[in-house]
C-alpha cells in the first residue's frame, strides 16, 4: 500500500511529527493527530501540560472518549489528579448518566457524551480541566461543558495538545501548539 500522503511537519513538546493530511470535506483538508499508540508523544505532551496547569486549582481531569484517553492517563499519573473519560455510546452498564448532545460540525451529526454512573460524585460540584487531544471546531467541549454544568460543577481551565483552525477562537486554551486548516491543493 502506498504511503504517499502529504503532511504537515510540526513541533510538540520538544518531539517532531508528521501529521498526514486527511480531506474532511470537499476543499477542506485537516493536519491529523493521533496519539494513540505513540507513548513518547503522550508522555511528553503530559509532561507539558502538567506545566501549565501547575498554578490551576482544579479537582478532576474531564476528557472525552477516545484519542485522548492515553493524554488523559498520563496526565493524570504527572499530576497526580483522577481523570474522568466521558462517553460517546451509552451502554448498559454505566447505569443512570449525565448526558449532553451538541453537533458536530466535522460530520454534521449529533455527537453524545454520556458521564458514568461511577464517575458522578467525581464530578459533581467539583472544579474540573476539560481537555481534550486536538480542540477544533468547539462541539465536544461544549458537550463537556454541558455536563458540567449538569453536575453544578465549575471548569478552571481548557486544555489540548494542539488547537486547530481559527487561532484567535482557541486564545484561551492551554495548549502545546497550533495546526491551520488547509484547502485542497495547499500543503
Amino acid at each position: 500500500m502506498s504511503m504517499d500522503r502529504n503532511t504537515y511537519p510540526i513541533e510538540i513538546a520538544g518531539l517532531y511529527r508528521d501529521l498526514p493530511l486527511f480531506e474532511v470535506q470537499p476543499g477542506l483538508r485537516i493536519a491529523v493527530l493521533n496519539i494513540l499508540g505513540d507513548t513518547e508523544l503522550v508522555q511528553a505532551c503530559a509532561k507539558a501540560l502538567a506545566q501549565k496547569l501547575e498554578k490551576i486549582e482544579y479537582d478532576v481531569l474531564v476528557t472525552a472518549e477516545a484519542k485522548s484517553i492515553p493524554l488523559a492517563h498520563a496526565l493524570a499519573a504527572e499530576t497526580g489528579k483522577p481523570y474522568i473519560v466521558l462517553r460517546k455510546v451509552y451502554r448498559v452498564y454505566m447505569g443512570n448518566t449525565v448526558h449532553a448532545e451538541t453537533l458536530s460540525i466535522t460530520t454534521g451529526k449529533p455527537q453524545s457524551l454520556y458521564l458514568d454512573e461511577k464517575d458522578y460524585n467525581l464530578m459533581a460540584g467539583k472544579i474540573v480541566v476539560l481537555m481534550d487531544d486536538v480542540i477544533s471546531t468547539g462541539s465536544t467541549l461544549e458537550g463537556m461543558r454541558q455536563i458540567v454544568e449538569k453536575t453544578n460543577g465549575s471548569i478552571a481551565a481548557e486544555a489540548s495538545i494542539l488547537t486547530e483552525g481559527d487561532q484567535a477562537r482557541w486564545a484561551h486554551i492551554l495548549s502545546l501548539g497550533h495546526v491551520p486548516l488547509f484547502s485542497t491543493g495547499s500543503n
